[in-house]
């Protein structure tokens, strides 16, 4: 299985990180061997690979819409996925439980919509792309100040790094 640049983050950025470029070339996780049951295990999501696979990629696609282009068809696609389950609330004693109406083939890809409806809630402008021009993943800027740029600074940090000394080397001085 393809190594993962980034892991750990919020459901919804994960899933859509569940999509990368290599070397120029797109990875893509869910078409690796075992790559989608990997994935669920690690996020202890239930559900036969076969039967999510469909509703995670289009999922995926939603999310990576509205943090790219957000508007009203992007909103359409989130709210389409959202319309496959509901969140139902019960009161037990001094308790509020949370119940989960979902269709099985879709819950994974819901709760993964319903995770990003919570970063919304939170902080959404912690919500972000990685600095890096060629770099498509998004992270959840938990840094104290809230001034993250890069998903990985071994990686996209460090290239940017390694690209402005290069640019000052390269510059003649007068």
């Amino acid at each position: 299985m393809a190594q993962r640049p980034l892991v750990g983050e919020p459901l919804a950025l994960d899933l859509v990180n569940t999509q990368w470029v290599d070397r120029g070339h797109t990875v893509e996780l869910f078409d690796e061997p075992d790559g989608l049951r990997g994935w669920l295990t690690e996020h202890r999501l239930p559900g036969d690979p076969g039967s999510v696979e469909v509703p995670l990629r289009q999922a995926r696609t939603a999310l990576r819409r509205i943090l790219e282009q957000p508007g009203e068809q992007a909103e359409r696609d989130v709210n389409t996925i959202l319309a496959h389950g509901a969140l139902r609330y019960r009161v037990h004693g001094s308790a509020v439980l949370e119940h989960h109406d979902v269709d099985p083939a879709w819950l994974p890809a819901w709760r993964a919509v319903q995770n990003y409806l919570d970063l919304l809630r939170q902080q959404p402008s912690r919500i972000r792309r990685c600095g890096h021009p060629a770099c498509v993943l998004y992270f959840y800027d938990t840094s104290r100040n809230g001034t993250r740029r890069w998903c990985s600074m071994d990686g996209c940090g460090s290239r940017a790094k390694a690209a402005r000394h290069y640019r000052r080397q390269r510059t003649p001085t007068a």
